[in-house]
Formats: structure tokens, C-alpha cells, sequence
């Protein structure tokens, strides 16, 4: 059972490495070392400097000099520690024989997983992913890795990345683009078959937009990134690529035409040949209409919506939000020119097109839905988790066909687990963590978790977090001008014996982050106890479109510069993956709140949860289907109240009634030794609740049964 998909490449940096640890290169160019804490104190080792400043082992290699390079290969216990890991990832690279997928011949599909999304989020570094969509996108592509199952991704390379935040002394967020060197990171162009870099061809309009293809290897899976900033492209045409959810609507039509058509010809380009097309949200749609204008050229006498059909039996598709801004449309205006190409092509008129991308509305002019337009073709469609599949089949079952399944997210194990946790749950479940767990049989270890050694693991994350924090909130100080006096406060400004909440996300208004600041002088007593200190860390963008969102941010930091609230409260900014995993392993209780049935999924709380830290959230997205009575706390029912002002009224009062009554009480108190033990009853239940049941491993296991496997072997539903 063949499960290793190879795409060629150049040849990257010429390193001029040791002869005995040349095999360091080619580990730099995988994204294997993002999820291997060896690996990258290993990168860290080599070179400390480049290492802290960039968290790229393609830049720790270049710059470092013979010299060091002479010290390393005289240092014993380096070149044990590198063996090892170079040996590890050696195993990890090959066939997969015994992974998940190549030890089940029963679920052998005829070719691989093209999976297109538009944002990766696999590690800070790689600045081309804005938050949940694409850290889940990047989760999906490790766990198929793990799995050895073939799989491709695709997407786009965004020279100019998700904005960069910066939160100014009177709490208004700025923004600024990052400037990403491709060469610079763990990537390289992919090979044509001539030798040489590869490009496609896009025909947008009345022009042609070339777009070079990058790969960046993940593991065992490759994604194919498009980067139309080639020197052949007009001036104008160059940046459609460049910024992550670029605002104007005609330059991110552009962008997800270069995504759907300029991905189906990298993948012809490279020979591969998909088993089933994965449209992780509706910004891919236009795949579908490149396959079928490649089945209207093989077969001329065929009508383009009888194309669209066809090339629907194998392609299957994931909504990602209930909210209508998630759900991308595009005016007719602007949609008619751009696929002027492709109307040709097929000779279809342009009406027959449009209509098939209408949604819920009966407006002569009604724009071209994207999210309409892929479930009305694709074989079949599922949520992310079993409350959005109701809200989803309401929305769109009339329109499909068919109900939307439900199959809910999962992180990435290895990824986001720290590692002093992550040291007592392997030797608890007799499971390394290199990889995914293989299944859930292995869990019942967590239940003897030792109460001191999990406290203690727990400890170490959190001071680890504390130390992190207290480095971001300094220099973000000094930016603001604080006085060195007040600087030199910084250190210590968190309490490592606070119970400490954490709240980071999108600061889509929905989502109600200042919903635990609704009456201040009620959290300011529940913060400022001597006997029972909390305290709050809160990060998170807001779309640089969003000013409702960038409001909150405003309110919040202003509240938390106030004598009530000033170092109780922070708010630190540039919400990345790197900040993520320090919080999610070191606060000590996860707060969501969304306003129901907005939140389809949320992955943060999952995050939290495999690493021991209870949530306290609405029953929406995942806690809906995840809260068991032991694993944290649930705010308020599932019967909403239909006044948003007095939801929210209801919602604040019982989230300060839990903190007051029950998770303030539980964390403090403390057997002798100082550990408080029906806390960590409580931890152990929220990783015995996540481990499996919210992770990646078995949402891809979910995948591959319900969705991968019938697009290719069961009728298409009528």
C-alpha cells in the first residue's frame, strides 16, 4: 500500500555543512522539526541568536560559520543529540507502513487528498495563516502526515502575510505588513518537468497571471503555495498574492481564482492526480470550474453545467462558520469579466454560471456565493462540530440537497501539548507523542495521573508562560513610554499563584471578549483578593476591516491601564501560534464566550484542555458536544434568549457566579503540600475528555470513513 507522495524540488541554500551532519539541511527544508521539541533545541543549540530572532532553522543554518560548525562537530553530546534526531526523522520519513493509514489496506484510496484551503498555519515563522481556519487547516495536514496518508495541500503564498499588531498607549490597534523572503524560509520552488522552476498560467479577464509554485514539505505531506509576485506578471498583477484576506473585493476574487485554477494546474503540472478534491471553506470554489473546463476540452459536446456536475462526484467540502461575513460572495460585476476566460472556453453564457452560485436571496442581481455554489455540486458537505452541522443543515440543506454532517475539529497532539505535561502523558498512556495517538484505547492512564507530578508539570508551563509574558508586556511597554522605573516593575507583574484566565481569539464581536468586563467593580473584587488572586491574560486580532472588533480591543486595554483593573489585567498584543502555545499550556482556566450558535467550532479551548486546563465557556462550537460535568464549566443553557442585551446580562452574571462560587473556591483550596486536588481531579478529566476525542488524529480518521472514502467508492447522492 503506496502512502508517500513526493514532489520534486530545487535544491535549496547549499548550507556547507560537516560532512556528518549534512542531513541537517534537508531537515530544515521539513516542518517536521515545528512539531519535534528535540529538533528544534537542536536548531536552537546551534546557533542561540539566529534561533531567538527568527524561529527558523533555514536561517540558524545560514548563518552560522565554520567556526561554530568546527565547536559543534567537537562537542560530543551534540552529535549524539543530532544522531538522534536525524535518525528519528529518518524513521518518521519513511514509507509509513505502520501508521494509521498504511496499516489499513481496507481504506486504500486510488490517490491522494488534494486539499485546498486558504491559509496554513503550521508554525509562527510562516506568517501566511490568520488564525483558527488556517492553524486547523495546518493541524489537518501533520495529523495526515502522522497518518502516512496521501495527501497534498494548497494554497497561497503570501508575500506580505496577516498583519502584524501593535496595540498604541491608548489601545488603538495598528497595523503593520510583514516582508516575507520566501528564500528565507522553509520552503523550495518546485521542480517543472523540464528541470527548472515551475510556474502556471491563470487567465484572468483579458490577461494572463503567471504564479510560481512553492513547497513547503510537512512531514510526508507537501503544500503547493502560488505566488503570483513573478517578474513576468504586470506590475498591478504581482501583489495579488501578497496580503492574507486583502480587503478589495476584486483583488480577493483574484486571489481565489489564482487559488481554485491556478491550484488544479500545479497539480496537473506536477502529475498528480487526486482521488478526492477537499474544499476546506468556499474560498477553492473555483476548482470546480477549472476541472470542468478541462472535461468540457476532452469532451466539446459537453454542457459546462453537466461538467460542473461531473466534477463534483468527487469533491467534498467543510463550512467553517455560521456567520454570513465567513461565507464569501462576490458581486456579478466583477465575477462576469474575471471568468470572461472560462465562458469561452466552455461556451456557456454567463447567466447559467451565476445562477449556480446564488444563495438565499431572490434579487435579480444576487451575487455569486461561494458557499452556494460548492454545495450545490459537491458530493458531500460537513461542519465542524455537531452543533454547527444543525445550524449549517437549517441554512443550507434546501440548497445541497442533502443535510450537512457533522465531523468536529481536533488539534494537533504533538503540537500543542507542552512538553513537562507532555512527559507525564506519554509515560502514563505508554504512548510516544512524536506522532498522533493511534486511536482512544490508550487513555485510561490519565486517570492515574499522580495529582503532585501533574500540579508540578502544570507549574513549570505556567512560569514558563509568566516568563514569556513578562519579555512581550516589557517591550511593549517601552513602546508606549513608560518610565524605566515602571519597566523594571514589569518583571514580576504576574503572579505565578494567580489563578490565571486566559481568553485569545479573533475579536469578532460575536465572540464577546469584553463579556467579563461588563460590571467592573464585580470582577474588580474577584481580581483584587489578597487571599484568592486571578488574574486575566487576553490577546487576539481584529481584522483590520473590523472596526466594531479593533473597538473592543480599544475598551479592554483602556480598562486594564485603570487603577481598578492595572495588573490584574493584560492585554498583550500580536496574537501568533507561538503565543498561543504559551497560553494554552500555562493559564490555568480557558474562557469562552461567544454569542450561540455563532462559534461553529473554536480549536483554543481544545488546545487548553490536552494540556490539563479546564474550560469555562457557552455551550457552543465544541463545548457543546465536549463539557461532561467534570471538565470545567459551562455558562449559562442551550436556550438562548433571543434579546442579545439581556443574553448578555444573563451570560456575565452566571460567568461571575462560577468564578465567585465554584472555579475561584476549587483552585484555592490546597491539601497541605499546597496541592489542590480537586482542581487536578478536574485537569486530569479535561485531558482524558480532549486527548482523542478532540484531536486531529481522530477528526482525519472521521474524514477518511465519512467523506474521503464514499466520494470515491458510493453513489452520488441524486
Amino acid at each position: 500500500m503506496t502512502t508517500s507522495l513526493r514532489v520534486p524540488t530545487l535544491a535549496g541554500h547549499d548550507f556547507s555543512l560537516p560532512g556528518e551532519l549534512e542531513g541537517l539541511g534537508e531537515l530544515a527544508y521539513n516542518l517536521w522539526w515545528s512539531w519535534t521539541p528535540r529538533a528544534q533545541s537542536l536548531f536552537g543549540r546551534i546557533n542561540v541568536s539566529a534561533w531567538a530572532r527568527h524561529r527558523n532553522p533555514i536561517a540558524v543554518l545560514r548563518y552560522t560559520d565554520r567556526g561554530r560548525w568546527a565547536e559543534l562537530t567537537a562537542d560530543e553530546d551534540f552529535m549524539v543529540d543530532a544522531s538522534r534526531v536525524l535518525d528519528e526523522f529518518t524513521r518518521y520519513m519513511a514509507n509509513g507502513a505502520d501508521s494509521w493509514y498504511g496499516a489499513s489496506p481496507e481504506r486504500e484510496l486510488p490517490g491522494p487528498i488534494a486539499y485546498f484551503c486558504a491559509e496554513f498555519g503550521i508554525h509562527e515563522s510562516m506568517q501566511i495563516y490568520s488564525g483558527g481556519l488556517g492553524v486547523l487547516a495546518g493541524d489537518h495536514c501533520k495529523s495526515a502526515s502522522d497518518a502516512a496518508l496521501p495527501f497534498v495541500g494548497v494554497g497561497l503564498l503570501y508575500r506580505r502575510g496577516y498583519f502584524r499588531q501593535q496595540i498604541d498607549a491608548d489601545g488603538h490597534q495598528e497595523h503593520a505588513q510583514p516582508d516575507l523572503d520566501p528564500f528565507q524560509l522553509p520552503m523550495r520552488r518546485a521542480r517543472a518537468r523540464g528541470g527548472g522552476p515551475l510556474e502556471v498560467t491563470i487567465e484572468i479577464a483579458d490577461r494572463d497571471v503567471r504564479a510560481a509554485v512553492w513547497v513547503a514539505q510537512v512531514g510526508r505531506v507537501p503544500i503547493l503555495l502560488l505566488d503570483t509576485d513573478v517578474a513576468e506578471n504586470d506590475k498591478a498583477d504581482r501583489p495579488i498574492t501578497h496580503i492574507l484576506y486583502v480587503r478589495g473585493r476584486e483583488m480577493r476574487l483574484c486571489q481565489e481564482l489564482v487559488l481554485g485554477i491556478g491550484g488544479v494546474r500545479a497539480l496537473r503540472a506536477l502529475d498528480i492526480e487526486p482521488a478526492v478534491w477537499h474544499l476546506n471553506e468556499g474560498h477553492s470554489a473555483f476548482l470546480l470550474v477549472e476541472r470542468a473546463r478541462e472535461l468540457v476540452a476532452a469532451e466539446p459536446s459537453l454542457a459546462a453545467g453537466e461538467a460542473l456536475r461531473r466534477v463534483g462526484r468527487d469533491a467534498v467540502f467543510t463550512i467553517h462558520t455560521p456567520v454570513p461575513a465567513g461565507n464569501e460572495v462576490f458581486s456579478r460585476q466583477i465575477v462576469e469579466p474575471a471568468l470572461k476566460p472560462w465562458f469561452t472556453a466552455v461556451r456557456a453564457e454567463p447567466a447559467e454560471l451565476l445562477e449556480l452560485g446564488r444563495g438565499h436571496t431572490d434579487a435579480p442581481d444576487a451575487p455569486f456565493d461561494m458557499t452556494a455554489f460548492v454545495l450545490r455540486h459537491a458530493a458531500d458537505a460537513n461542519a465542524v462540530s455537531k452543533l454547527h452541522a444543525v445550524t449549517a443543515t437549517e441554512t443550507w440543506e434546501a440548497l445541497a440537497g442533502h443535510p450537512i454532517q457533522p465531523i468536529t475539529n481536533g488539534v494537533h497532539v504533538p503540537t500543542w501539548l507542552g512538553r513537562p505535561v507532555r512527559r507525564l502523558v506519554k509515560a502514563a498512556i505508554g504512548v510516544a507523542l512524536g506522532a498522533d495517538l493511534p486511536g482512544p484505547g490508550h487513555l485510561q492512564g490519565i486517570a492515574r495521573l499522580d495529582a503532585e507530578e501533574l500540579w508540578s508539570a502544570h507549574r513549570q508551563q505556567k512560569r514558563e508562560m509568566v516568563a514569556f509574558l513578562e519579555g512581550r508586556l516589557a517591550r511593549q511597554f517601552a513602546r508606549h513610554g513608560e518610565s524605566p522605573t515602571a519597566l523594571r516593575e514589569v518583571r514580576g507583574i504576574l503572579d505565578p499563584d494567580a489563578l490565571t484566565i486566559g481568553f485569545a481569539r479573533r475579536f469578532a464581536t460575536y465572540k464577546r471578549a469584553d463579556l467579563l468586563f461588563r460590571d467592573e467593580e464585580r470582577l474588580a473584587a474577584i481580581l483584587s483578593s489578597q487571599d484568592r488572586p486571578v488574574q486575566v491574560v487576553i490577546a487576539g486580532k481584529a481584522h483590520p476591516a473590523d472596526r466594531p472588533g479593533q473597538g473592543v480591543i480599544e475598551h479592554i486595554f483602556t480598562l486594564s491601564r485603570s487603577d481598578r483593573l492595572r495588573g490584574r489585567v493584560f492585554v498583550v498584543e500580536d496574537y501568533d501560534m507561538r503565543i498561543a502555545r504559551f497560553l494554552v499550556g500555562g493559564v490555568d482556566i480557558w474562557l469562552n464566550n461567544p454569542r450561540r450558535p455563532l462559534e461553529a467550532s473554536g480549536t483554543s479551548g481544545m488546545k487548553a484542555a490536552i494540556n490539563g486546563i479546564p474550560s469555562v465557556s457557552i455551550l457552543d462550537g465544541w463545548w457543546d458536544e465536549g463539557y461532561n460535568g467534570d471538565n470545567g464549566w459551562a455558562i449559562g443553557d442551550r436556550e438562548p434568549d433571543g434579546d442579545e442585551a439581556a443574553q448578555d446580562a444573563a451570560d456575565a452574571a452566571e460567568l461571575y457566579r462560577l468564578l465567585e462560587q465554584e472555579i475561584v473556591p476549587r483552585f484555592f483550596t490546597r491539601r497541605a503540600d499546597n496541592v489542590p486536588e480537586a482542581w487536578v481531579e478536574t485537569m486530569r478529566a479535561a485531558i482524558s475528555a480532549a486527548l482523542w476525542d478532540f484531536s486531529t488524529a481522530r477528526m482525519l480518521s472521521e474524514y477518511v470513513d465519512r467523506l474521503y472514502l464514499p466520494a470515491v467508492r458510493q453513489p452520488v447522492r441524486a
